[in-house]
């Protein structure tokens, strides 16, 4: 092979390889919302308003019921 030639496959290589995007580059996919009722990121077990009826939990007579507070 002249040099020529071994230069222009390695530019090529070299402009290609910067092309290709493994998969494990992206993002995980969204987790659901197991464990938070009212889906404000918080889990319930930490969550001071479980239900997310602005009442917190310490003060709810039914903290896991949104519509009694």
């Amino acid at each position: 092979m002249t040099k020529k030639t071994l230069a222009l496959l390695l530019a090529a290589s070299a402009i290609l390889a910067g092309c290709v995007t493994p998969v494990y580059d992206r993002p995980p996919p969204p987790r659901p919302h197991a464990g938070d009722r009212d889906r404000d990121g918080v889990p319930n077990r930490y969550d001071r308003d479980r239900d997310g009826d602005g009442v917190p939990n310490r003060y709810d007579r039914a903290p896991s019921n949104p519509n009694r507070n």
